[in-house]
């Protein structure tokens, strides 16, 4: 799972609706195929490639990160050939936010573009699989991935620039090639992990380079219909365990605040892949945002009784909500304590919450 999906001022949302019966369904049966699925899939209509982490610099001081991605459809297998550069048949837009823990501070950032001359993109690697402006995704020939941002705002800068070397296969979400959204038909993602990222490089806190290292947490996602009418939001979080083991989990929440649908993945360091069917999430002591108002919970207790874990999940930083207009959502860095068969455990990770500052658009019917 990823953030909210919204265009722009829902730019050329009547062209996109008129084309919308054209666009493919995550369906059963997907053959996941490397590195072709690590580009784009213009025949479906929300795409996005998604990279969290908690890094850590010499001194100890720690930092958190989340760069997205976002392919927007308009019309459906890309642009016809001789079209004019100005004809949109995507939106590519990216998402940057930066977690100094120590000094207890979050920023986040957004742009966009038409990628007329080719400013923004995406490709099947090796070379560039994402990039806007200068913000970019790239794997090189060794199928490290490489990670830029870098952007200043009213006289902050903050910048990330790593290299993300694969110690783990690309792992599967979901049964048969498809990952539910929702206990109806219809409702799916083509979903997978790059988990385990063995990252180095720097991050720049105001023109200051520090040497950083930690563990990388990438997903991509493609669809056309994930959300059911009247689903309101979500909690999705990706995990690094103490033992070893890379937990995904996230639950979809209806009208009403509550869970409709639940589901995870749990993968051990030995390579054994379970689904999770037993997942409750428990949500605690509600924090009020001071930018829209939202109450998001500060805590979660995960419990899954298949797999003998109960986990209490809690924010690095409280205040990590990315208000970018026109929609809001949180998604920051945290850390856990809990239990696994009797022993004590740790895990860290990223959580986002969406629905709670604002409306969840851009992923229904």
């Amino acid at each position: 799972m990823v953030a909210v999906l919204q265009l722009n001022g829902l730019l050329l949302s009547h062209q996109a609706h008129a084309a919308s019966t054209e666009w493919k369904e995550a369906l059963p049966g997907w053959k996941y195929v490397f590195p072709r699925d690590h580009g784009p899939h213009s025949n479906f209509k929300t795409e996005w490639w998604y990279a969290t982490g908690n890094l850590t610099d010499e001194q100890g001081h720690e930092y958190g990160f989340q760069l997205t991605f976002f392919r927007q459809g308009i019309l459906p297998g890309g642009k016809p050939a001789g079209s004019s550069r100005f004809r949109l048949s995507e939106l590519p837009f990216a998402h940057f936010a930066f977690t100094d823990v120590g000094a207890h501070t979050f920023r986040s950032y957004q742009i966009s573009s038409r990628g007329a001359f080719g400013e923004a993109g995406f490709a099947i690697p090796p070379g560039r699989m994402a990039w806007l402006n200068d913000w970019s995704l790239a794997m090189n020939d060794r199928g490290d991935l490489m990670l830029k941002a870098d952007t200043q705002q009213q006289g902050e800068e903050r910048g990330v620039d790593l290299k993300l070397v694969e110690e783990r296969a690309p792992l599967i979400h979901g049964v048969d090639g498809i990952s539910r959204k929702s206990s109806k038909p219809g409702h799916a993602s083509h979903y997978y992990s790059l988990t385990h990222l063995k990252a180095t490089g720097s991050v720049i806190v105001n023109g200051k380079a520090h040497a950083v290292s930690g563990l990388v947490w990438f997903d991509h996602e493609w669809a056309t219909n994930q959300l059911d009418k009247g689903d309101s939001g979500w909690d999705w979080s990706g995990l690094h365990l103490s033992n070893g083991d890379d937990l995904m989990i996230f639950q979809i929440r209806d009208s009403q605040g509550k869970p409709s649908f639940l589901t995870g993945t749990l993968r051990t360091p030995e390579g054994k892949v379970q689904t999770i069917n037993d997942l409750s999430m428990t949500p605690h002591d509600p924090w009020k945002s001071p930018h829209t108002g939202g109450l998001y919970p500060s805590s979660w207790d995960i419990k899954i009784p298949s797999r003998n874990l109960e986990l209490t999940l809690s924010p690095k930083v409280s205040d990590q909500e990315l208000v970018l207009s026109p929609f809001a959502y949180w998604e920051g860095a945290v850390r856990a304590k809990g239990v696994k068969s009797g022993t004590s455990i740790t895990a860290e990770g990223y959580l986002e919450m969406t629905g709670y500052g604002g409306k969840t658009l851009g992923l229904g019917e």
